[in-house]
């Protein structure tokens, strides 16, 4: 997909946006800070934008202060975020939207919520809390506000450590530049502070549209029991506990990520029901290692069944079981590459993308 960015006039001034897909509009708010530009260049933020793009017209934007928008900011409220957000849905002119919140933003997409429910047609909340002061201790909360405005290339990199634990230092480095690229060291930090000021508990009972709360097991930015209490304070909100420790929702499985916002959404998905036997006899597969030479229940015998390996199908088992492919990997006695590999063999056998489509069918043909 192509991405063209534009502008609307607010009061508070221009803000950039970018609209890709076609069908039933989705607002995406942005994280703490943004770039349309740097992001779009990240090729996992790319993915779950034309992942969510291929059944909704997806609009993302970069908030005031921050990345393509206009830098100039005094006003860091939640008001000021939710009278952005009117000036911009009433620019698009939109009636009806689905909202989607992550990490900063949730508290304003709540809000937002709350006040507007005849304008939603549904909200998804990611990686987020209803009390940014839950975030950390104040000690800590204080060091962090510091490093950001002393040091901002090492207050940038201490954070892309936090958000991207165990990631691979091409991934740390190009988060770590975004944020110097999308905002300078003071409105970083005054964007963060007003995160930790964030507290919306007592609007959320009032939240009256179908909710999703999505949330990172493993997330070292917003611990998951934040997110699980998120969902219990909002009326009759769905959980959906994700994989993994990075806290973006693009940084790992992207496409996992979009698939459950999908089906929060009632998006039809493909049926992952195996192909009916060909007319002509498959081309052999190369004969496998030793380990896999036993395929498990005759796989690639019965008719309508996906040859996969017998190494291949506890792979996919495994998946469903909600392990990563370093957890898979140390159960199997296998490096994690060797489990990588696996994965992608899957996934082009089966003729799927996301992790949780494996789990689907591995689960059906279990």
């Amino acid at each position: 997909m192509r991405q063209v960015v534009r502008f609307a006039a607010t009061p508070a001034g221009r803000v950039a946006y970018a609209v890709t897909g076609s069908g039933p509009p989705l607002l995406c708010l942005p994280g703490w800070v943004s770039h349309l530009g740097l992001m779009w260049e990240v090729p996992e933020h790319r993915r779950f934008v034309e992942a969510l793009s291929r059944h909704h017209t997806v609009i993302r934007f970069d908030r005031i202060g921050c990345g393509l928008s206009d830098r100039e900011r005094t006003d860091f409220s939640l008001e000021f975020e939710l009278a952005t957000l009117k000036a911009l849905t009433g620019h698009l002119g939109l009636d009806r939207f689905a909202l989607f919140g992550t990490c900063e933003s949730g508290p304003v997409a709540a809000a937002f919520a709350a006040a507007q429910p005849d304008t939603l047609t549904s909200l998804i909340l990611y990686g987020t809390c209803a009390r940014g002061s839950d975030l950390a201790p104040g000690d800590v909360r204080r060091s962090v506000l510091g490093m950001v405005r002393a040091h901002w290339g090492l207050g940038s990199r201490v954070l892309a450590d936090i958000w991207f634990p165990a990631a691979t230092p091409e991934l740390s480095d190009m988060f770590a530049r975004m944020q110097r690229a999308a905002a300078t060291a003071e409105t970083a930090a005054a964007l963060l502070e007003m995160f930790y000021r964030f507290d919306v508990t007592d609007v959320l009972p009032e939240v009256r549209v179908p909710t999703l709360v999505a949330h990172r097991r493993g997330s070292r930015a917003v611990r998951f029991e934040l997110g699980r209490e998120l969902a219990a304070l909002i009326p009759e909100a769905q959980l959906a506990a994700l994989d993994g420790r990075m806290q973006p929702i693009y940084a790992q499985d992207p496409e996992a990520g979009a698939a459950t916002i999908a089906e929060f959404l009632g998006v039809p998905t493909t049926p992952l029901t195996p192909p009916a036997p060909a007319t002509t006899p498959l081309t052999p597969s190369p004969t496998p290692p030793a380990s896999e030479t036993t395929p498990r229940a005759a796989v690639g015998t019965r008719p309508g069944r996906v040859p996969l390996t017998a190494r291949e199908f506890q792979v996919a088992d495994l998946i469903a079981d909600g392990l990563t492919n370093a957890e898979i990997g140390r159960q199997l006695g296998v490096s994690a590459r060797t489990v990588d590999a696996h994965v992608e063999h899957v996934r082009t056998k089966l003729g799927v993308r996301a992790r949780a489509q494996i789990a689907v069918w591995a689960r059906q043909n279990a």
